[in-house]
């Protein structure tokens, strides 16, 4: 069996209450969590493969973070008063 390989940006973002949850924004609604980032991780993979498994059932295609450029931004602004 031919194996195809995809590439997928994840976000890991730590919660209040502990753990993490796991996103992959080229996979919409495709969201987990774990108690350890190892978890989240592993998590993530599972349902990366759950959700390419459905698009495939459905013959859907399954976008990828191939061409994404990740970057970040920090913003600073000024907090104007309640009145």
């Amino acid at each position: 069996m031919r194996k195809t390989r995809y590439h997928f940006n994840i976000i890991l973002r730590p919660e209040p209450e502990g753990g993490f949850t796991a996103m992959v924004p080229a996979l919409p609604g495709c969201v987990t969590y774990g108690r350890t980032l190892v978890e989240a991780r592993k998590m993530v993979k599972d349902a990366i493969s759950g959700y390419i498994e459905s698009l495939r059932k459905h013959k859907e295609p399954i976008p990828t973070d191939e061409e994404t450029l990740v970057a970040s931004l920090d913003l600073e602004y000024v907090q104007t008063s309640g009145r």
